[in-house]
């Protein structure tokens, strides 16, 4: 028997072997863990008839043009979105890799090679006392060659499930990254826009301070008010003034930082900023489905459910190390001397061959390596069950200081109304001779004070509301299944 019929005759039964046990793969297999969730949140979202924007375009449902244009231009320009992106691109490229990995490799080779032989060598000095011994020449060699490493116990395609597994976290991540860009573009823009409406007021409060000091600048001449009553007025004006800085500095960082959310230079869109437009109504919220809605809307909790399972395949790779490794490779190819009989029977070889490798001694290493993957899937599991705690916190923190600030602005809007009622009966009793013009300056100070918290209350509904939708996982499809390329 030739040594080429025995190393087939070696391949066969470890072929079919590989065969017969290409479904098996040691380690548990993934089950999702239990959590126990309440069917409703604590705290109810507020009660309205009206129809509830959707959570995949939240942004629309507060009815302004321009911050569904700036969400938009965020979604697409966002550089932070950019980097998740090209992370799902590696991750995806690390599962093909992981897949081919079961596959069977196979290589080519040529060569062609002048040789002029040392005769001080050992092989030049005993070939030149042999008879036909030529110091000069040419070999030339071609050939194919294949190797396969047989997955018997499932080591590779555990780690193609961990890889794979590992792409759609980044996928995960990646969307959890976009609903933090569509809210933090929203939310900047609710504040442009709530410092540009504060600004509004201020500079109304301060012409009514500069008409109150020259009013009481007049009847200190005419000595009617003492001139203490004229430097408070001039205080009181001063102190209005001081307001202003800090809310033309906060309104130029929210532009600042909107443009750069848009990938943008600082100050690229100001422009189309630059009119004041009130604030968009709050939008209708929706949380019918409960906490358990979570688990499928949340990025961040479906990321780390994927890093879980990622963790589980890899104590299945580890476990895999107990077991042999089987491998199977073969070459053919040409070989002569004689360039033109390279491509004959005579300059053909060939090789088929069988290899096993087998960690029976090493001291632990493989005890060690599997307890070191059991506990990042410990890890792991005890991060996913955070993840959803964490949602579940953030979501009823979300709703309880939307609710607490829609109370907030609604007794804020009362007091408006109460204030301009008195500032109203101020101007009659003014013009009816019972009071002086300060004490009607005076009602419209407490009236543009009053006014100016409700614009921070109702921005601060706006941005409780977007919260919620973050909190909610509102912004992108989450019914969209996460496909990873593994060819």
């Amino acid at each position: 028997m030739t040594r080429s019929a025995s190393t087939r005759i070696v391949a066969i039964p470890v072929l079919t072997l590989a065969l017969l046990t290409s479904a098996c793969a040691v380690g548990p297999n993934y089950q999702r863990p239990e959590v126990s969730l309440t069917k409703a949140y604590v705290t109810p979202a507020p009660a309205t008839a009206t129809q509830p924007a959707s959570l995949e375009t939240w942004w629309d449902g507060f009815g302004d043009p321009m911050l569904t244009t700036v969400v938009q231009r965020a979604l697409a320009r966002n550089l932070d979105l950019a980097q998740a992106t090209a992370r799902i691109r590696q991750s995806r490229a690390q599962a093909r890799a992981a897949g081919a990995a079961l596959l069977p490799q196979a290589g080519a080779t040529g060569s062609v090679a002048r040789v002029d032989q040392s005769l001080l060598s050992p092989i030049g000095e005993i070939g030149s006392q042999l008879p036909g011994f030529e110091r000069d020449y040419d070999d030339s060699a071609v050939g194919a060659s294949a190797s396969w490493e047989i997955d018997l116990f499932g080591g590779l395609r555990r780690e193609r499930e961990a890889a794979i597994a590992g792409a759609k976290a980044s996928q995960a991540t990646a969307q959890a990254v976009r609903i933090s860009v569509a809210a933090d573009a929203a939310d900047a823009y609710l504040q442009v826009r709530a410092y540009q409406a504060r600004l509004e007021v201020a500079n109304r409060q301060l012409r009514i301070q500069q008409d109150l000091v020259s009013l009481v600048d007049q009847r200190a001449n005419q000595g009617v008010a003492p001139d203490r009553d004229l430097n408070t007025a001039k205080a009181a004006l001063d102190g209005v003034r001081a307001t202003v800085p800090p809310l033309q500095a906060g309104l130029e960082a929210q532009e600042n930082r909107l443009d750069v959310l848009m990938g943008a230079q600082p100050g690229t869109w100001r422009a189309e900023l630059e009119a004041p437009v009130a604030l968009p109504a709050t939008p209708v919220l929706s949380i019918v489905d409960g906490p358990a809605d979570l688990l499928r809307r949340r990025p961040d909790v479906i990321a780390a459910e994927e890093s879980l399972i990622a963790a589980n395949a890899q104590v299945g790779a580890a476990v895999s190390d107990y077991y042999p490794k089987v491998s199977i490779s073969g070459l053919l190819g040409y070989e002569s001397l004689d360039s033109a009989r390279l491509f004959t029977g005579l300059g053909q070889e060939s090789q088929l061959a069988a290899g096993l490798r087998w960690r029976l001694f090493d001291f632990g290493r493989v005890d060690a390596e599997v307890a070191q993957a059991k506990g990042r899937k410990a890890e792991a599991l005890a991060a996913y069950r955070a993840s959803i705690l964490k949602a579940t916190e953030d979501v009823e923190n979300a709703l309880s200081d939307l609710t607490q600030q829609q109370v907030r602005a609604a007794a804020l809007s009362r007091q408006i109304d109460e204030l301009t009622r008195a500032r109203d009966q101020a101007q009659q009793a003014y013009e009816g001779g019972a009071i002086s013009l300060v004490e009607v300056r005076d009602a419209d100070r407490d009236l543009l004070t009053a006014s100016d918290a409700l614009v921070r209350a109702r921005a601060d509904t706006d941005r409780a509301a977007v919260a919620a939708y973050r909190a909610l996982g509102g912004g992108w499809r989450s019914d969209s299944a996460v496909r990873v390329a593994t060819r």
